[in-house]
């Protein structure tokens, strides 16, 4: 069974709930399990109208489940997971406030992979957007994560809709690479790799990172520097900087890498730890935010911890 991933553009709480409501009651009485993730107020609504139904739908606060892109694509794939043999219907409206710009795009991007991780799954998803309050951007961009979009009370077929291999590429050339005059610079030239992670630690430490932060930011380097002496090309380096409140560290080497299988690897939950990719999601689970970017100068990947 295909997912069915709805973008739902909605102005208010009365209009939030004349549509919410009736979505999450006909999958009770389909007999999926269903989630309603939403925000507040729209959360103590949503508990109120349907509080007949006691328990039989779990209900959850977005400003919780939705914290990290990585964590909630994990979050919801164990959520399909434990509800099997049952498909899941859930609510679901992300947060968009309180991100960057950089951030904001990977919650867009996550939008888009919503339709690879669980396309087949037989899913229903709503996701509410409200026209009122949030940016014209996210807005738009519903258009183009979501196959279908509900507003008004009709639900067609979207044009704007842009496949997720495309629209995860047009993300990747959107960033900006750009690097600061002065950043410490480490040569990565053998498989001993303790001297980097001695040096990303003091770092850590003196940007005032917690010690869990630091200890996550240095696996993720170390993870991040074996891929480069496995599959890279020589030489490779790492770069470290303070940008505001983030420790950036980015490694780098020669080569042009290739995502393989599929341009979202790395993106998208691998099964197992054999699976491409793996080492790729391990490090998104471990910082705030991963980026990559290959070409002609080398392959760059660039990863943020927030203090």
């Amino acid at each position: 069974m295909t997912l069915e991933h709805r973008a739902f553009v909605y102005t208010g709480t009365d209009d939030f709930l004349s549509t919410t409501v009736p979505f999450l009651e006909a999958g009770l009485e389909a007999g999926q399990a269903v989630v309603a993730v939403a925000r507040e107020p729209h959360l103590t609504a949503l508990r109120d109208t349907l509080a007949e139904h006691g328990d039989a739908i779990t209900f959850r606060d977005s400003a919780a489940f939705y914290r990290h892109p990585v964590h909630t694509l994990r979050d919801y794939q164990e959520i399909v997971k434990a509800s099997a043999p049952r498909s899941v219907c859930a609510l679901a409206e992300p947060v968009w406030d309180g991100w960057d710009e950089r951030q904001t795009r990977e919650w867009i991007r996550y939008e888009s992979l919503i339709n690879v991780v669980f396309g087949e799954s037989g899913a229903r998803a709503l996701c509410p957007y409200d026209e009122a309050t949030l940016p014209a951007e996210v807005v738009r961009q519903a258009s183009r994560t979501h196959p279908t979009v509900l507003r008004d009370g009709r639900s067609d077929s979207n044009s704007q809709y842009v496949r997720p291999e495309v629209f995860g590429a047009e993300c990747d050339r959107a960033r900006s690479f750009d690097r600061p005059a002065g950043t410490d610079h480490l040569i990565i030239d053998g498989a001993d790799l303790h001297a980097m992670r001695t040096f990303v630690e003091r770092r850590a430490d003196a940007h005032g990172l917690d010690r869990m932060r630091t200890l996550n930011l240095v696996t993720a380097v170390n993870e991040l520097a074996a891929n480069a002496l496995q599959h890279g090309t020589p030489p490779a380096g790492l770069r470290v900087w303070a940008d505001g409140e983030d420790l950036v560290c980015e490694i780098g080497d020669n080569g042009c890498w290739r995502p393989a299988p599929s341009p979202l690897t790395g993106f998208i939950p691998p099964d197992t730890a054999l699976q491409p990719g793996f080492g790729l999601w391990t490090v998104r689970l471990l910082v705030d935010l991963m980026e990559l970017r290959t070409g002609w100068d080398g392959t760059f990947v660039r990863i943020r911890a927030r203090r």
